[in-house]
């Protein structure tokens, strides 16, 4: 995964929606952690991993996918928000936490980086989001051609007043 390159393609994307939003100046972090909160949520909504009151299966892998991008979207959007772009890409992972606890540990390090916001805080919670990427069963060439493509989608968004 070209992390360099997804930072770059992101803040392109956010430069844009600042301008045509005029949000220029604000300080727009907490928006940003909660959106990313909602999408791993909404991630999480969808594997079902937590519902276990419900037989019903989880959604087909590339809904999964889709909702994971979404994610990756506003955790680079909290790196440039930040300033941390300096960021490795591990290439492996211990997997052996269930799936909800995976989830549990990337909202616990969102939170830290709303108290402390910190760069060396910054590394573990993408270490931990691509971690739950590699948990649900994505490489790191599904997660980055999935991210392209939502942000074509994104900036049809944008181009259609969403």
């Amino acid at each position: 995964m070209d992390i360099n390159t997804l930072f770059s393609i992101q803040e392109q994307l956010n430069d844009r929606i600042i301008e045509e939003h005029q949000l220029t100046g604000q300080d727009l972090f907490q928006e940003k952690l909660l959106a990313f909160i909602v999408e791993v949520g909404e991630l999480a909504n969808e594997t079902r991993c937590f519902k276990y009151w419900s037989r019903k299966p989880s959604s087909e892998r590339t809904v999964i996918l889709e909702e994971y991008v979404d994610g990756l979207h506003f955790a680079l959007t909290l790196g440039l928000s930040l300033g941390y772009k300096n960021v490795s890409v591990k290439e492996e992972f211990d997997l052996k936490e269930k799936l909800t606890d995976h989830f549990l540990q990337v909202l616990h390090l969102a939170q830290q980086l709303n108290v402390n916001q910190l760069e060396e805080q910054f590394q573990p919670f993408m270490d931990s989001f691509f971690a739950l990427g590699h948990k649900l069963g994505f490489t790191y060439v599904e997660m980055e051609e999935a991210y392209l493509e939502k942000n074509k989608v994104n900036h049809e968004r944008q181009d259609n007043g969403y």
